[in-house]
């Protein structure tokens, strides 16, 4: 479980560029919405705590529970899934609640999810091709899919199946495959596109069609449109260097309310406005630098399985950043995902945390340790 690692091979960079990115999301939080501070910053200390202790955990040994990873995860969702210990919050059920302790599953999901797959395709990469193994894989992953997508989380889960499909890319598999996947699912897309546009669709749920009509139509659908639009005008009149931490200005979209929950999904709305377009460049550099890293560290990595769980992570972070970005800039309907390290949500943090003390470790392992055969 326990090795003798080398204190040179601990990517203190990444650990910089984490710890960093997360203290300007807990300044940034602190003029959003004071009173949640202090429990950003508590889930900044649990995270390091929790991180550090993944860290110097054999990748490997974790690896050797991989059902029960898969089995746990299930297991958790199934509480939201059969409404046990469910906590109905904005019509959706997706967060469990005990004893006053609130944490979100599909959160969690993500990194159960990336351990279990990076140990199934490590294993069976060589049949990843055949179409029994890929039927498996489908049914493994549509299990939490569902439930997920069922809590209603949509964005939640095409975050779970980018991240899948990012790491059957990455375990081998064929671009005859990939490209008839495409051929099919490009029409197939469109028409879903098509459809889904039509007033009486039966498809996504009334809620989630008006997102992406306000997003076509924000004039027609002001009222569900104004969150956007207000992110918008708040990040342009932030102009270069912003307008500061914690103003008072009466001329501030932040102080005005008119972003709803703004230390969540909107959060660099809030940074736009306050920090300006150094402020917001900087969130995105060192998000940028953290996949980097990730990206690097899995190139070096022992086996298949560590460049998966680097892969998965890495794709973790950059994709939902991608997201988040394109939403508070209008460039997406909103989905309601959180900026990777700077919006509030203790579990969405802890979770990124241990993954990123997952890709610690596997950088604590490189290629040539095992060619020489320690």
């Amino acid at each position: 479980m326990l090795k003798q690692y080398q204190i040179k091979n601990y990517n203190f960079r990444l650990i910089f560029y984490v710890v960093a990115l997360t203290m300007l999301g807990i300044s940034v939080i602190g003029s959003a919405q004071k009173a949640v501070q202090s429990k950003q910053v508590f889930g900044l200390l649990l995270g390091l705590f929790v991180m550090a202790v993944v860290s110097v955990i054999d990748y490997s040994f974790i690896l050797r529970f991989n059902w029960l990873i898969y089995l746990f995860n299930i297991g958790l969702l199934s509480l939201i899934t059969f409404h046990v210990f469910g906590d109905d919050a904005g019509g959706a059920v997706r967060w469990i609640e005990v004893g006053g302790f609130r944490f979100q599953p599909s959160e969690l999901s993500k990194v159960l999810l990336i351990l279990f797959f990076s140990w199934f395709f490590g294993k069976y990469h060589e049949k990843i091709n055949s179409l029994p193994m890929i039927f498996i894989s489908g049914v493994l992953i549509f299990i939490p899919w569902y439930m997920i997508e069922d809590q209603p989380d949509l964005s939640t889960s095409i975050v779970v199946a980018v991240i899948f499909i990012a790491l059957l890319f990455l375990c081998g598999l064929s671009y005859k495959i990939i490209a008839t996947v495409l051929a099919i699912l490009v029409p197939a897309g469109t028409l879903f596109v098509y459809l889904i546009l039509q007033p009486n669709q039966q498809i996504l749920d009334n809620y989630q069609w008006r997102r992406i009509m306000a997003w076509l139509q924000p004039e027609k659908y002001a009222k569900d449109a104004y969150q956007q639009q207000n992110s918008i005008m708040a990040i342009g009149s932030g102009q270069l260097w912003g307008k500061g931490l914690n103003n008072d200005t009466a001329f501030s979209v932040k102080n005005a309310n008119y972003i709803p929950e703004p230390q969540t999904d909107f959060i660099f709305a809030v940074a736009g406005e306050e920090l300006g377009f150094v402020g917001g460049a900087a969130i995105l550099i060192l998000l940028f630098l953290i996949v980097i890293e990730c990206i690097l560290i899995g190139r070096k990595a022992k086996d298949l399985s560590g460049q998966l769980i680097c892969g998965g992570v890495a794709v973790w972070v950059g994709f939902q950043t991608f997201v988040n970005i394109c939403v508070v800039t209008g460039l997406m309907p909103n989905t309601g995902l959180p900026l990777p390290f700077v919006s509030y949500g203790l579990t969405s943090l802890v979770s990124l945390f241990i993954g990123i003390g997952l890709v610690l470790n596997v950088g604590l392992q490189p290629l040539k340790y095992r060619m020489e055969g320690f």
